[in-house]
């Protein structure tokens, strides 16, 4: 609900700063007059072009701030993975503009067939010192329309590419939104460069800029970036090549702590770049190394090509570099409300650093929490190597933590009718796979009792 909220108001305040600087009569009645001239659709037609040029190109500038990992921006909007979320709705949303945008200056060709050339506006007068820069600027926003449309599709169909494939060509994205603010700045009409639209536009394309060069510079992330190393590894489970692994990391001083249900971005290999790993322990419960380092787990499961190679990859003493931490998973809600956790697969490991921050002893343990009703969805329970765990914590839990184990192979797979027998207002958390939440976000969505919080961690 944030990020529509988020994406109408920025589109309704660029719409009305731009209606703001246009003259009460638009032109466009009749859109053809009693001579036969189509002077209304080809004022129709000025109006599409620069209506959804500003709203392209004043989205693609919230994609470059939202790209910086504001923690400002990580509070306002509930979490990093919705800021993530929002980066990618704002992307597609600026590619449909970009489409509206070419469809709208291809059209000429049909008004020019049906009615001829006559009535078609001259041309705006644009900044004077950029008035010969039109054609340039016209042919670089072209350019830079087919390369938007081929990235953005890249993003979506992810299995056509790998990550670090995927993450060097993502890298390329501020070099094109700094041609389109060329393009923009030299196409604009001088008239809208006047207040309010002036105003906005100048601040949203200067911090857009900003945003672009910072990230080329590769600044995102650098203040809260901390070097530590691997100080354990170990396969759970089985062994096999789908068992998750465990990694205990040793972090400098320099790291905050975090808080349960945090995540961070992770590199180690600086080849591949970072991936973003819930921390799945509490803070200091793992105490610290014999050199006096902070500790934490990340747990993590073969799910792709390069996380399955983890296992083999990663030994104690190796480097890595973390960045955070990020996230408001907390799983905390309303006094009035029935706590329910619900964890698919690996999207346990928030809970389990959830869960050890209220066992006995820890600080927060029974301090202003609530009882919770936990579900977790697994493919086997008989095999799991994270249930036994996941069954001490919960039982030792302070609060009560009462768990429910749904198997896949047990056939005892969760429905969400099956929350409909719990009593009164619910807050439900979840992280899992996108199958079961969407199901339960649809569910929710029609029963008012029910809040859904939602973790994310589809980033492209």
């Amino acid at each position: 609900m944030r990020i529509k909220t988020v994406l109408t108001l920025w589109l309704l305040g660029i719409t009305l700063a731009w209606a703001a600087v246009l003259p009460p009569d638009l032109g466009i009645d009749p859109l053809v007059n009693a001579q036969g001239q189509a002077l209304g659709w080809w004022k129709l037609r000025q109006h599409l072009i620069y209506l959804s040029g500003l709203w392209s190109i004043g989205l693609m500038a919230l994609v470059m701030v939202l790209a910086l990992r504001l923690p400002l921006l990580d509070r306002a909007l509930g979490g990093m993975d919705q800021v993530y979320r929002l980066h990618k709705w704002a992307g597609i949303g600026a590619a449909l503009a970009a489409i509206l945008h070419w469809g709208a200056d291809e059209s000429s060709d049909w008004i020019k067939g049906l009615w001829g050339r006559a009535g078609r506006p001259a041309r705006e007068a644009v900044l004077p010192w950029l008035t010969d820069a039109r054609g340039f600027a016209k042919d670089l926003g072209e350019m830079a329309f087919y390369l938007l449309l081929a990235m953005v599709a890249i993003t979506l169909l992810t299995r056509l590419l790998s990550y670090r494939p995927w993450r060097f060509l993502h890298r390329a994205m501020p070099l094109l939104f700094l041609a389109l603010v060329i393009h923009t700045v030299a196409l604009m009409p001088l008239s809208f460069w006047t207040l309010p639209l002036g105003l906005l536009m100048g601040t949203l394309l200067a911090l857009g800029s900003a945003a672009a060069l910072w990230s080329l510079a590769g600044w995102i992330g650098r203040a809260r970036s901390h070097t530590g190393r691997i100080h354990a590894v170990q396969v759970l489970g089985d062994g096999g090549t789908a068992a998750p692994i465990e990694v205990i990391c040793a972090l400098p001083a320099s790291w905050p702590s975090h808080r349960a249900g945090q995540f961070v971005f992770v590199r180690f290999d600086a080849w591949e770049g970072a991936h973003p790993f819930t921390i799945a322990s509490a803070p200091g419960s793992l105490g610290t190394s014999a050199q006096g380092e902070q500790l934490l787990r990340l747990v993590i499961k073969p799910l792709g090509d390069y996380t399955r190679t983890l296992g083999r990859r990663l030994q104690a003493g190796q480097r890595v570099d973390i960045e955070g931490p990020y996230g408001r998973f907390d799983g905390r809600g309303r006094q009035r409300r029935q706590q329910v956790w619900i964890a698919g697969g690996v999207g346990i490991t928030p809970f389990l650093a959830l869960l050890e921050a209220r066992q006995p002893g820890t600080a927060t343990a029974g301090s202003r929490l609530q009882p919770v009703l936990m579900h977790y969805c697994t493919r086997d329970a008989a095999t799991d190597p994270l249930l036994p765990r996941l069954r001490q914590l919960c039982a030792q839990a302070q609060p009560p933590v009462n768990l429910t184990v749904h198997g896949d192979a047990q056939g005892q797979r969760l429905q969400p009718k099956d929350l409909e027998a719990i009593p009164g207002p619910l807050d439900i958390w979840f992280c899992g796979p996108q199958g079961l939440g969407d199901a339960l976000d649809a569910h929710a969505s029609g029963a008012r009792s029910w809040r859904l919080h939602r973790e994310s961690f589809a980033m492209r």
